[in-house]
């Protein structure tokens, strides 16, 4: 996609990080520069004063309640539901399923449908750029059923090895689980493609659209997966929300996920009979606040437009690869042709903790580690990177910041 210049700008930059307050704060007496946004966004006055506002003005239990401040903030709950709706694309509200954020989403999948129809000597495919959370499950399932988890390689761009997908996909296969864009790569999968091939053989496909939701325009329908998960804190809203997107059909045949009020139609010592979608699998009080304050980040995100976010986010991270790679003994690990705004990168000599502890002297944050995955940091034989990822309030400013805290740390540890 076309990238844009700092003198082509479609939004004001220096406006949009007026909103977020933590923005102007100083670590250890430098200003902020805050590139970790794959972990967790910063969060925009909406969200906070949304949440203040539930709290301070119709703090309720939802549902059932017949009381003003019930019916309150059950109008607030249910219309989260429909923002999310729309921001996915998804065709039925009731295809919404609110959880704490895409790890327990990809776990409802995992015992439910999973358990129900996936047996012995099944398979399950994963890319080998899959965060923990999207592996694990499938493991403890496959373990519990006789089934198998089957990795899909990476090559050494950071793409996946497509032609090792079409070999693997075989009609053992039950279920495709693949991120959409790697928080460690930044690497954009072919995730429609790999549906349709999916369908094919009569898989099921769910993708980790953690990453993906806050950078690209997602459309569930024109996708085509049966399963969409992602995590509020990383699209700009609280930590604790998220939503599971399934398609109607597959929900209403998986069994209940947790046992409690509300996910009940009746309930007698002979028999319980269970509510209908998507309420079928959100038992008991649930995080009430932080997704009432989920549709302010998603409303914030429309507002200021999907396009114009990744285009200059893209232009971002075509600066930053370019001042990058004029370091020397810097590596970047995943050049894929399609990335969101991420950069994994290692220093020859350099351990990334150390690089990481240095930044942050400078009030520079940035991740290093294994970002939870490890099988990727094993198939690049490293034990880990240091990682910066933009945001749509994050300035040229701050990778120029970025590249000389680099070169000065790299200066001192070598």
């Amino acid at each position: 996609m076309e990238t844009l210049t700092r003198s082509e700008l479609l939004f004001d930059v220096d406006s949009i990080r007026e909103e977020f307050p933590i923005l102007k704060r100083k670590v250890k007496g430098k200003p902020l520069v805050y590139l970790d946004n794959a972990a967790t966004t910063q969060k925009p006055l909406a969200v906070i004063e949304g949440l203040t506002r539930y709290y301070s003005e119709y703090n309720a239990n939802i549902h059932r309640g017949i009381h003003s401040l019930a019916e309150e903030a059950t109008a607030a709950f249910e219309a989260s539901r429909d923002a999310v709706k729309e921001f996915i694309g998804a065709a039925h509200r009731e295809e919404i399923i609110f959880t704490r954020g895409a790890t327990e989403a990809i776990n409802l999948v995992a015992y439910t449908w999973a358990r129900k129809f996936v047996g012995a000597g099944d398979e399950i495919l994963v890319s080998g750029m899959e965060h923990h959370s999207n592996i694990v499950p499938w493991q403890i399932i496959a373990e519990e059923k006789g089934a198998k988890v089957v990795p899909i390689p990476v090559l050494e761009d950071g793409t996946l090895d497509m032609e090792a997908f079409q070999r693997v996909l075989t009609e053992k296969t039950k279920l495709v689980a693949i991120v959409h864009a790697s928080n460690s790569l930044g690497t954009i999968n072919p995730v429609k493609f790999i549906a349709t091939q999916a369908h094919a053989i009569g898989a099921k496909v769910l993708v980790d659209g953690s990453q993906s939701a806050v950078h690209l325009p997602i459309d569930v329908q024109d996708i085509d997966c049966d399963f969409f998960v992602f995590s509020g804190h990383k699209v700009y809203g609280p930590t604790g929300s998220g939503a599971l997107y399934g398609k109607k059909a597959l929900l209403e045949a998986m069994p209940v996920f947790h046992g409690g009020g509300e996910m009940i139609k009746e309930v007698s010592f002979e028999k319980t009979t269970y509510n209908e979608l998507p309420y079928k699998f959100e038992a008991g009080t649930p995080n009430i606040a932080d997704t009432v304050a989920l549709k302010f980040a998603l409303d914030f995100v429309k507002e200021i437009g999907k396009k114009k976010i990744h285009q200059y986010e893209q232009g971002l991270l075509a600066y930053a690869t370019d001042a990058l790679e004029q370091i020397k003994g810097l590596r970047i690990i995943g050049k894929a042709p399609e990335k969101t705004s991420v950069i994994s990168f290692v220093v020859e000599g350099v351990h990334p903790q150390d690089l990481g502890i240095l930044l942050d002297n400078k009030g520079i944050a940035v991740r290093t580690g294994h970002h939870c995955t490890q099988p990727l940091m094993d198939r690049f034989g490293i034990p880990g990177t240091t990682r910066a990822s933009f945001a749509l309030y994050t300035t040229y400013a701050e990778i120029d910041a970025l590249v000389a805290g680099l070169e000065r740390s790299i200066k001192t540890l070598l």
